[in-house]
């Protein structure tokens, strides 16, 4: 990636950021489920169930950066993404926030795996940096955004590639599926934990998830829309470097 060209995507994407800032609510009360907020039973349970994906996520990183030394400003484009865009917020359900999530885009330059990694390193800085989240609830949180996000998200992709090769298409519906898994993956997290005394987790997970679905919709529209921006500008300017990325990572095809 030329010099010139690297600059002129950081100016872009603080150029949305400061848009998003000044058109976002004033306050917020934590990233994704704060700190204490689940039990503690379930807090370990999601914790172990996001690990073996971060282990994964960790060695396709290295041998991609063994292999490979010179994507490393890409890898670190698509963290420095997630992590602008998942610190905007906006209050959600209570103890939660939403906001976009930023791994649709790394979803199809990387694979899935890595950006478990990637974004478990935005939400643990978050947490520790901006006291969005917390350590106890890293597990369930990076399970939402970090594993189940980019799945589907990469899922989606593929599927539209696979059927009419339509790559626009295809990167926004990554961003935004990516991006409402999350909350379908977040509201099942509170609802098996706080089941409702009438109707239990199945009530919970309907009134959690009609919540986050008013804010969480337009949003990833929204997100869907500037990831197709920012892939047609990494297409124009960078088209070796995210050819060679995606053979390395096993991301998203080739047309």
């Amino acid at each position: 990636m030329h010099k010139r060209s690297f600059w002129r995507f950081a100016a872009l994407v603080c150029v949305f950021a400061v848009y998003l800032l000044l058109n976002e609510p004033g306050t917020a009360e934590a990233m994704h489920i704060m700190e204490g907020f689940l039990p503690v039973g379930w807090a370990l349970f999601w914790w172990v169930a996001f690990l073996p994906f971060f282990l994964l996520g960790v060695r396709k990183l290295t041998r991609i950066t063994r292999d490979n030394p010179e994507l490393k400003l890409l890898l670190g484009l698509s963290g420095a993404f997630t992590f602008v865009l998942s610190a905007l917020k906006m209050p959600s359900v209570t103890g939660s926030s939403s906001h976009p999530t930023g791994t649709g885009l790394g979803a199809v330059m990387l694979g899935p795996l890595p950006m478990s990694v990637i974004g478990s390193v935005v939400l643990l800085f978050q947490a520790l940096l901006l006291a969005h989240g917390g350590i106890t609830t890293l597990g369930a949180n990076a399970f939402s955004m970090a594993v189940a996000g980019p799945f589907a998200g990469y899922a989606a992709y593929r599927l539209i590639m696979k059927l009419n090769g339509r790559e626009k298409l295809a990167v926004f519906c990554a961003a935004a599926v990516a991006d409402l898994m999350t909350y379908v993956v977040t509201s099942f997290q509170l609802a098996v934990a706080f089941p409702s005394a009438d109707g239990g987790v199945l009530a919970s997970f309907a009134k959690f998830g009609g919540i986050f679905a008013v804010t969480q919709i337009p949003l990833a529209v929204s997100e869907g829309l500037l990831t197709v921006l920012l892939w047609n500008w990494l297409k124009a300017y960078s088209p070796q470097e995210l050819s060679l990325l995606k053979r390395a990572a096993g991301g998203g095809s080739e047309r």
